[in-house]
């Protein structure tokens, strides 16, 4: 196949969603299918073979970090030259609305998948007012797809109730080769409690923006006292949250990747994820394959992936001790915490990167076979729904 992505986010800018299509298109190409990208210009031409095509852009001003690249005509050329059976785009949103144009206007099967929680997040930034417009632009986005992905039942189920169609989940993955518990470090422990190893080490790894609440882990801090907290990671909210961690064990370490991530990972006694806005949370899937115990809001995508009780803890996010308690109860049970260990890699064991990717060429097939026995009519632009 030859398939071409629109992302709204790629390298070298990293998280979440740029991890999941760096390792699809990795193990597509391992595969012996042929890429194209399309995503804000970041000075990579190619990533494992496929060739980027970058798009001038420009820094949202509320979120600097992302770049909007608006389309333009030469976008369609590079896809006319490219031939694709497919067109995936990934977030649908500035530069994802010339995936779908010139998916239309070329007549290719198009595929949309949907990885940030967008609506959710302008109330943390004083927009609220405008997230039911900005479903409808959403709805009419993704209504375009022959196939719209997610990435939890949680946000199959609430794209569905927003009027989103042909619905189906794309499971998760995670690198296990990569985030391994025997990573643990005394060298990188000693880093992040900033030479308090012996003290228990909270960990937080992801951007640092306002929709990840971040700032609720102080009330942990006041009721933990021994506790060293280390933030792993970079974003708009980092001054804010220097400023409100002032006076606090806490160290800003910056971004991680690689072995090094890991390593922060399997060093740490708990990693803490206090948001509300996750489709699914890829970072607690490292986190677990890490051997890191993890406690989560019982919210959007997460249910998904930890399991109270049983490979992490949960907590109600509108209980505003919730956080500290279902911390505490991880760091004073030595025992259950290392059965949550344990169980935490087994999980994560289970999501490897290639059954993912195995599963996702099977929905590039399913939507190609489908939309080859499609007739358009000028009375009609229907399909037929694949099955969930």
């Amino acid at each position: 196949m030859r398939i071409a992505f629109f992302t709204e986010t790629f390298l070298p800018k990293v998280d979440g969603i740029v991890t999941r299509l760096c390792h699809t298109i990795t193990h597509l190409q391992q595969d012996g299918h042929q890429v194209l990208i399309f995503a804000p210009e970041g000075g990579l031409t190619d990533y494992h073979g496929a060739e980027v095509h970058g798009v001038s852009a420009f820094p949202l001003p509320l979120y600097p970090e992302l770049k909007l690249a608006l389309p333009r005509p030469s976008i369609g050329e590079a896809l006319s030259r490219f031939k694709p059976d497919l067109v995936h785009v990934v977030n649908p949103a500035v530069l994802g609305v010339a995936g779908l144009f010139f998916s239309k206007f070329q007549r290719i099967p198009l595929v949309a998948s949907y990885h940030t929680h967008l609506p959710h997040y302008l109330k943390y930034y004083g927009l609220g007012m405008l997230e039911g417009l900005l479903w409808e632009l959403l709805k009419a986005g993704h209504n375009q797809a022959v196939l719209n992905l997610c990435t939890s039942n949680a946000m199959v189920e609430e794209l569905g109730h927003q009027g989103i169609q042909h619905l189906a989940l794309w499971q998760r993955g995670v690198d296990i080769d990569t985030f391994q518990p025997h990573l643990a470090s005394a060298q990188m422990r000693n880093l992040l409690s900033q030479g308090h190893p012996q003290a228990p080490l909270l960990l937080y790894v992801g951007r640092l923006s306002a929709e990840k609440e971040i700032d609720r882990i102080k009330l942990v801090l006041k009721a933990i006292p021994e506790a060293r907290l280390a933030l792993v990671g970079d974003g708009p909210h980092r001054q804010e949250l220097e400023k409100h961690f002032a006076n606090t064990p806490t160290y800003f370490a910056g971004y991680m990747s690689g072995t090094t991530l890991a390593s922060a990972f399997a060093s740490a006694d708990c990693f803490l994820f206090p948001s509300r806005t996750e489709t699914l949370g890829l970072v607690l899937l490292e986190a677990m394959a890490a051997g890191c115990p993890v406690v989560a809001a019982r919210s959007g995508g997460i249910p998904d992936i930890v399991q109270d009780g049983v490979n992490g803890y949960l907590f109600d996010p509108s209980h505003e001790a919730g956080l500290v308690e279902a911390t505490q109860r991880l760091l004073n049970n030595p025992q259950e915490r290392e059965v949550l260990r344990q169980n935490a890699r087994h999980e994560a064991e289970a999501w490897g990167w290639a059954a993912a990717t195995r599963q996702l060429q099977t929905y590039y097939q399913a939507v190609i076979a489908q939309q080859s026995q499609i007739i358009p009519t000028s009375s009609s632009s229907s399909v037929t729904l694949l099955p969930k």
